[in-house]
């Protein structure tokens, strides 16, 4: 670098220097000119403000402070109350209600068993018979013609064996002499096995004939309880619920449905039982029967039978129940609801459903134990709407939070108020 440009820059450099010292100090001087003209003003408008206002802000600030403190104490101390139940040991007996349909305790569909023409019918639909009455008649006069054949060819069969047992005693005697007269050698011996081979072939036919004799009289025997057959009786007490023949119509024997008959002095009811409900049920089980059509009534029964195998498809237990019907109250095909009293084999406590919590950690009850909540998980055994059967998680006499808050915390404070009796 050379001198003149040292001596150049040298001159230069002061000069701009000068310069930016005069322009700091000239705004220094402007802000401290204003905060001079501000603190001038604020003294001048702390003096035209009279002192009782200054001490009244001073005072209501106070209390503001004051009451913010104690505030924060109550929400510190606070103890929130909160409803709480008593959880109760369920019954021994559970009930358990179901639809149903009644069903008869017999019934029947009574085919013609003879072919012929109705000549007769004495019953007709709802009818109330016994055992063994009269219902139809039917007429087959070529079943009397067969009849009357079949006991001729007896005849004959018969007459036959007379015959041939007559012959078996002429070929028995005749045997009898010349077998010693072929001894002593008067007879030759071919005489001799001629009647000796006579004598078998007639005891042969006096065995054709007596069984001849025996087919005969089974067959007679069939033809004659078809014409027992034309009377059409009733197998059993009860009721005709259906008829499809009249007089004059044609019978076909195995083929032609006549009457259908209906036990209905005990009425035998079917309903399936889900697996949740089944254990426990068993022959001797007490059942009540509801007809909404006849709302004053109760039918009782017992449970008689069930299959003791679920079914694979809908995991139900078919169970049948008898109901006494002495008066006929009940009819087959009625829509009932069946009450079980099942017997409770394992022992659960009943909890207002809404104690009944269900979050992320699964379902619990809140119990309060010397006013302190503990968040209790459980165990339902059964759903019954407004209560909830819980089997695992709690004892007789707990008390649990009914409709707990969301931010219920374990190990919470609380004041616990029971629920009413009648509530």
């Amino acid at each position: 670098m050379s001198d003149k440009q040292a001596i150049s820059e040298g001159a230069v450099g002061p000069l701009w220097a000068g310069r930016d010292s005069g322009a700091v100090q000239e705004s220094t001087n402007r802000k401290s000119s204003r905060r001079f003209r501000g603190a001038s003003i604020l003294t001048a408008a702390m003096l035209l403000v009279p002192p009782g206002s200054l001490v009244a802000g001073a005072v209501q600030h106070y209390r503001g402070a004051q009451s913010v403190a104690a505030t924060a104490e109550q929400l510190r101390d606070f103890v929130p109350k909160v409803r709480v139940a008593a959880v109760k040991p369920s019954d021994g007996i559970m009930t358990v209600s179901l639809p149903a349909t009644t069903t008869a305790f017999e019934a029947a569909n009574i085919f013609a068993r003879t072919s012929g023409y109705i000549e007769k019918r004495h019953v007709d639909i709802g009818d109330q018979v016994k055992a063994g009455t009269l219902l139809a008649e039917i007429t087959a006069p070529e079943l009397d013609h067969q009849i009357s054949q079949a006991q001729a060819t007896l005849a004959q069969y018969q007459a036959t064996l007379h015959q041939t047992e007559a012959s078996h005693e002429l070929a028995r005697v005749t045997n009898a002499r010349d077998s010693g007269l072929v001894k002593q050698g008067w007879l030759t011996q071919q005489q001799g096995d001629n009647d000796r081979l006579t004598l078998a072939a007639q005891e042969a036919a006096v065995g054709v004939a007596q069984s001849n004799i025996v087919a005969q009289e089974a067959q007679i025997r069939v033809l004659s309880q078809e014409k027992a057959y034309q009377r059409v009786v009733a197998p059993f007490d009860g009721v005709v619920t259906q008829r499809y023949i009249d007089n004059g119509s044609l019978a076909q024997a195995g083929s032609t449905m006549m009457f259908t008959m209906m036990h209905s002095d005990v009425i035998r009811i079917q309903l399936y039982v889900p697996q949740d409900e089944a254990f426990g049920v068993e022959p001797g089980v007490k059942a009540v029967v509801h007809v909404p059509e006849i709302p004053d009534r109760v039918f009782r029964g017992t449970v008689t039978r069930i299959a003791h195998a679920l079914q694979p498809g809908s995991r139900t237990l078919l169970t049948e129940i008898d109901v006494p019907n002495p008066q006929g109250m009940l009819s087959p095909g009625i829509y009932c609801i069946v009450d079980l009293l099942i017997p409770r084999k394992t022992p659960s406590f009943v909890v207002p459903a809404d104690a009944v919590v269900f979050d992320q950690n699964g379902l619990h009850v809140a119990v309060v134990r010397d006013g302190t909540v503990h968040l209790q998980k459980i165990v339902i055994a059964r759903d019954l709407g407004k209560q909830v059967l819980v089997q695992d998680g709690l004892r007789a006499g707990d008390l649990v939070v009914l409709n707990p808050m969301v931010d219920l915390a374990d190990g919470a404070r609380v004041a616990p108020q029971p629920e009413p009796a009648n509530s």
